[in-house]
């Protein structure tokens, strides 16, 4: 899942590379890279946090 995220992100940034201006540079690597990756990632994430949050739950209750 990350080799796909780098290469997108590396896509992105020479698209943002190519524009003509700083500023459209700047909303292309934001709207086309940075914000879909980050929303990606903590979708794709909630299965993983969900099963840490179980595993400390039930670590603890063998202490007790």
């Amino acid at each position: 899942m990350y080799i796909i995220l780098i290469a997108w992100m590396y896509v992105v940034v020479l698209m943002a590379a190519a524009e003509n201006s700083i500023t459209t540079g700047v909303l292309t690597f934001l709207f086309y890279g940075l914000i879909p990756c980050a929303i990606l990632l903590w979708v794709l994430g909630v299965k993983h946090r969900r099963f840490k949050k179980a595993a400390k739950e039930n670590s603890e209750e063998l202490n007790q």
